[in-house]
């Protein structure tokens, strides 16, 4: 198993730092659909979707 984990200990950091990245990105987005912020940015003022996707 000590084997196992040397040979590829490259690996299995890329694999933890990504993991870490992704689930901060998801932690970022809940923050701030849970404060009310559009995730595209420009705001609902001229946008189609406007009603459907920011429900008060």
């Amino acid at each position: 198993m000590l084997a196992w984990l040397c040979e590829n200990i490259g690996t299995i950091l890329i694999c933890a730092v990504l993991f870490m990245i992704v689930a901060a990105i998801i932690a970022n987005l809940i923050k701030n659909r849970r404060q009310g912020k559009s995730s595209c940015g420009n705001g609902c003022k001229g946008c189609p979707m406007s009603g459907s996707c920011h429900h008060k």
